[in-house]
């Protein structure tokens, strides 16, 4: 347990020798392990599943399963790994198609995909970062009664999670950390009060951002008849239709694969529909560029902020910078003014609280959360007027999580719209003024926030076609 940047993932990554350490030993069935590299990690049988992953998009499932196997030194094929893939993923209670292209997966079913991998590896030590922030609580359930079975077999499974009913229904013992050092070393688990495993994690709790007021402005966002395919040919989204109006928050919950990636792809101008509309105040941008429907005055936060939104080998100022340099904000067209950059990143980084760095330091080095609110800080600024925000909270701890939900709140109190987009029930509850399901990309009719129970949510989850 511990805060976003308290070192949980860093820690772990040099156990798997991800990272080198600077002093200090890993130990492995009572031996000093040497650890040259990732290979020497799982050859001693430690095996980690990132938060961010590690696929090779242009592949299958198949493929990036056997590619793995192949490199630890086991002779699969693909159709091989394509049966084990399928026997195991019955095993976790998962759906995913191993011949499925992993760019053509939603980012639940890469994290599916993820853990299946590390587990055919064999991995006796498993790490798990964060593997329940995108799935259902089923599939959540489903994962965790797995870990304990593999616990009861005899392997060790560190997990890394914010969720304290994890913690307090699946953990034997807890390590908590905070700024890079350990404030709890291994308690049982039994008879420890999650209260003081937060404090010693936040310490104070910050407040939860208000609710967003229902107080609709003119109509910003009309979405109509929009379909699109997967690459695979199946339909994602079928005959779509919404309307957003300025001040408002609309949530669309759902599971992951019925169509959310598509969506945002779709208004983002990654993608191009099969048929349909799309107008932010009154401007067609069915054939608008990324560019053009930015200038508009549409903003993105996609559920994988490394791999959609930042550039990882950049600094924060000039990632903060990326979407301004285009049009002449920090100088002319060859010549940037890095001056500048940094002072608009001082600003900005204060303003939102971003911790773990300061303009020039890699974007990176940053931890989840902090990163989270540095995109925030550029997706939020000045001339936003729709906001798609994708899982915006996917992977964060408490205090960095009610950091993302203030910051939308308070951009859709100055008139700007959200579309909320995510997969924690409670974060389409908290958030939304309205709230609609998606499922097998189609929507279901809108219904006020004051009227939305995880009951009503769920039965349309299942039920709605």
């Amino acid at each position: 347990m511990g805060e976003n940047g308290a070192g949980k993932s860093t820690i772990m990554n040099v156990a798997t020798a991800v990272y080198a350490a600077d002093a200090g030993e890993v130990i492995v069935d009572g031996r000093d392990v040497p650890l040259r590299g990732p290979a020497d990690a799982m050859a001693a049988g430690l095996g980690m599943v990132h938060q961010h992953f590690r696929l090779v998009g242009s592949f299958t499932v198949a493929e990036n399963v056997a590619l793995s196997l192949r490199g630890a030194g086991q002779k699969v094929s693909v159709a091989e790994a394509a049966r084990l893939l399928g026997a195991r993923a019955a095993e976790l209670g998962f759906r995913l198609d191993p011949a499925a292209r992993v760019d053509d997966l939603s980012i639940a079913e890469r994290q599916r995909a993820e853990i299946l991998k590390v587990l055919l590896l064999g991995a006796g030590i498993l790490i798990l970062d964060e593997p329940t922030a995108v799935l259902t609580a089923e599939e959540a359930q489903a994962l965790l009664s797995l870990v304990r079975r593999l616990a009861g077999e005899g392997r060790a499974v560190v997990l890394i999670t914010h969720k304290m009913r994890e913690v307090a229904a699946y953990s034997d013992r807890i390590t908590v950390m905070r700024q890079g050092r350990t404030v709890l070393d291994a308690a049982p688990a039994q008879g420890l009060a999650m209260d003081e495993v937060a404090r010693l994690a936040v310490g104070e709790i910050p407040a939860a951002a208000p609710r967003v007021a229902a107080r609709p402005g003119a109509p910003l966002l009309s979405i109509a008849g929009l379909s699109a395919r997967r690459g695979d040919g199946s339909r994602a989204l079928d005959g779509l239709a919404l309307e957003l109006a300025e001040g408002e928050v609309l949530g669309i919950a759902g599971v992951g694969g019925n169509g959310q990636s598509e969506l945002v792809e779709l208004l983002s101008g990654l993608r191009r529909p099969e048929a349909g509309t799309i107008r932010l105040g009154g401007t067609d941008l069915i054939a608008a560029s990324p560019a053009a429907r930015r200038a508009a005055g549409l903003r993105v936060v996609p559920a994988d902020r490394f791999d959609s939104a930042m550039a990882p080998g950049l600094t924060l100022a000039e990632n903060l910078a990326l979407t301004g340099i285009a049009s002449g904000r920090f100088g002319g067209r060859w010549l940037v003014d890095g001056r500048k950059m940094r002072r608009e990143a001082e600003r900005l980084i204060a303003d939102h609280e971003v911790r773990g760095g300061g303009p020039t330091t890699p974007v990176s080095l940053l931890s989840g959360g902090n990163a989270q609110k540095l995109l925030l800080a550029r997706e939020v600024s000045d001339g936003a007027r729709l906001l798609v925000a994708h899982s915006p909270s996917r992977g964060l701890d408490l205090r960095a999580t009610r950091a993302v939900h203030g910051a939308i709140a308070e951009g859709v109190a100055r008139g700007m719209a959200c579309l909320l987009i995510s997969e924690d029930l409670e974060e389409i509850m908290s958030l939304s003024t309205r709230v609609c399901v998606i499922n097998n990309g189609r929507l279901s009719a809108p219904m006020p926030a004051s009227e939305v129970t995880p009951d009503r949510l769920g039965a349309l989850l299942v039920g709605h076609a």
